[in-house]
């Protein structure tokens, strides 16, 4: 054993007497060389103090909230540390407990060892992830992109909502023209759009790392696949690989855009993520898929000036919404887009230099015509079948998800399966709530997955959002379901906005009056569907709900308009309860 080595404050530059804000190990942790040990706040930024070397952690000497300068003692450590073992207290803590953490006949030495691995760290990993922490296990978060946040939050929900919100202000711009506010032909700047795009991702991203090191979690970058229900190997970015033990797996590995087979390779044809990175405006775009993220993305272009056209193979576009909730927004699409063509498809697409020539199918297929993008957004495929859950005897059906019961275990007990990769719907938010679940039985507490509804929400312009039976769904059960609607250009709260082509919808049981489903379509409908959800949850009925105070003049009051148009005692539309 060598002699306490003092881990000191560095040279902090023109700062003194500087805030400590996190203290981020504990005496008898494992550390590594570079591991972050404090946090410290300046007036203009926050910066992590890593340890020189590696060793095990002897006394710390500060305490959150302490002031230091350029050579204060952070702590002592004791250099030696065992090659092989872990870089954390939560490691040792977890090989105490009996992880598989010894050399067994064939396999190679561990590397890394913990009591829960998460592979992935998109919302439902992370959420995961951070839960089974604050629940005191020791965790490992395994993730093959450069910063945490996965899809989502590097290349999906959230960039592609701050794109959609930069169109919707030059929209609103323009609609104001004929109401008296007049101006300028837009200037866009491209560069300065990315620029602020990937600041609101990294702020997010950034977040996350702070979190993840306020928790104790350790990260590992790169990508795993299992070799054994309680192994799995990661490869590292620089090609190493690491092989990591666990007691427990949760398993957030998310999915994939879905390719359409006979596309030639051309770096003009991208999917949502090349659409995310805003290179370039195009002059005209084809989007190939009529459904959520298709519409989303083109919204962003079309609101940023290229001329865009939609093609759908099925007879309508968003399948799965009910028709009257996307008929407004195809209604505007079809004034504002080249095209929009539904019950169609892509037969052939020609690279020529001039553009991508396409060529398409079905009753009132177009003739060919020239694009200079083309959008392919056909869904997404999720990644079972690319983490070798095999060799852990995990069952992956053919199209890659992983069957998981109410408290997200796989057929192997000790290992979990979350978000994308668990199966429909494919949206974060159900990820994230599955997530602590996972986390929570893998911690020995008695909890599972009993949502009554997820809602769906399309970010289009207007948004589209559902939740519980749709009255599709209740037809084609030959379910009866009680309708109460409220169109918006009766709303006040519209009108002021300049937007009244949405309506709020509830479904209603007939026999008991309950909350069973509801739509919206309209300025914030992602906003106001929660309402709706949490009226079913709770069992509320219409009376629940239309007796509800809602501030005027708002949206959320149409909530309760609809319920009161249900029960026949709305006021602000003639509209009587039949039959009295």
């Amino acid at each position: 054993m060598s002699e306490p080595l003092e881990q000191l404050v560095p040279d902090l530059g023109d700062f003194r007497d500087v805030e400590v804000i996190e203290i981020l190990v504990r005496s008898g942790d494992r550390v590594e060389a570079e591991t972050p040990l404090i946090t410290l706040e300046t007036d203009k930024a926050t910066m992590d103090v890593p340890a020189t070397a590696a060793g095990v952690i002897r006394e710390v000497a500060l305490k959150k909230g302490d002031r230091v300068s350029m050579g204060s003692l952070i702590l002592t450590l004791e250099e030696s540390i065992e090659a092989g073992t872990p870089a954390s207290a939560g490691a040792t803590a977890a090989a105490e407990e009996g992880t598989d953490s010894q050399v067994q006949a064939g396999q190679p030495a561990v590397d890394v060892e913990a009591q829960l691995v998460v592979l992935g760290a998109g919302p439902g990993g992370y959420t995961a992830a951070f839960r089974a922490a604050d629940l005191g296990l020791d965790v490992l978060l395994v993730d093959r992109w450069p910063q945490l946040g996965g899809v989502c939050l590097n290349v999906g929900c959230i960039p592609s909502k701050a794109l959609l919100h930069a169109a919707k202000v030059l929209e609103d711009v323009e609609s104001m023209a004929e109401h008296g506010l007049m101006f300028g032909d837009p200037s866009i700047d491209i560069d300065l759009l990315r620029q602020w795009k990937n600041k609101i991702v990294g702020k997010l991203t950034a977040g996350l790392t702070i979190l993840a090191k306020q928790r104790r979690v350790r990260v590992l970058r790169g990508f795993g696949r299992f070799t054994s229900p309680t192994r799995m190997e990661v490869v590292e970015p620089d090609g190493k690989t690491r092989v990591v033990a666990f007691r427990h797996c949760v398993i957030a590995a998310g999915s994939e855009p879905s390719r359409l087979p006979g596309l030639p390779a051309d770096s003009r044809i991208i999917d949502s993520t090349g659409a995310l990175e805003l290179k370039e405006l195009p002059g005209s775009m084809l989007v190939v898929g009529g459904g959520i993220i298709g519409l989303e993305m083109a919204c962003v272009y079309d609101g940023l000036g290229s001329r865009v056209s939609v093609v759908e193979l099925t007879p309508g576009l968003m399948p799965g919404c009910d028709r009257d909730l996307v008929r407004p927004l195809e209604k505007r699409i079809r004034d504002r887009y080249e095209r929009v063509m539904t019950g169609t498809g892509v037969s052939r697409v020609e690279a020529l230099d001039e553009g991508l020539r396409v060529s398409f199918e079905g009753g009132d297929a177009p003739p060919p015509a020239l694009y200079d993008r083309i959008l392919v957004a056909v869904g997404r495929v999720p990644n079972g079948r690319l983490i070798n859950a095999e060799a852990a005897g995990v069952a992956v059906d053919a199209r890659g998800y992983i069957a998981v019961d109410r408290q997200m275990r796989t057929n192997v007990p000790n290992i979990f399966a979350i978000g994308d990769i668990a199966g429909q719907p494919m949206l974060a938010h159900k990820a994230t709530h599955e997530g602590k679940v996972a986390a929570e039985v893998a911690a020995g507490q008695k909890s599972s997955f009993d949502a009554r509804v997820i809602p769906s929400v399309a970010y289009t312009d207007p948004e589209i959002a559902w939740v519980g039976i749709t009255e599709e769904q209740a037809k084609s059960e030959g379910r009866k379901v009680g309708k109460g609607l409220f169109p918006w250009m009766a709303s006040g709260r519209s009108l002021a906005l300049n937007r009244d082509e949405g309506f709020t919808k509830l479904l209603f049981d007939p026999a008991t009056h309950r909350v069973i489903g509801g739509g919206i379509v309209g300025v914030n409908a992602g906003d106001l569907i929660s309402e709706v959800a949490l009226a079913i949850e709770l069992g509320a009925d219409a009376a629940d709900v239309g007796l509800t105070i809602h501030p005027h003049p708002t949206l959320s009051e149409t909530v309760a308009f609809a319920a009161e148009a249900f029960e026949g005692t709305l006021t602000d539309l003639y509209a009587p309860k039949k039959g009295a």
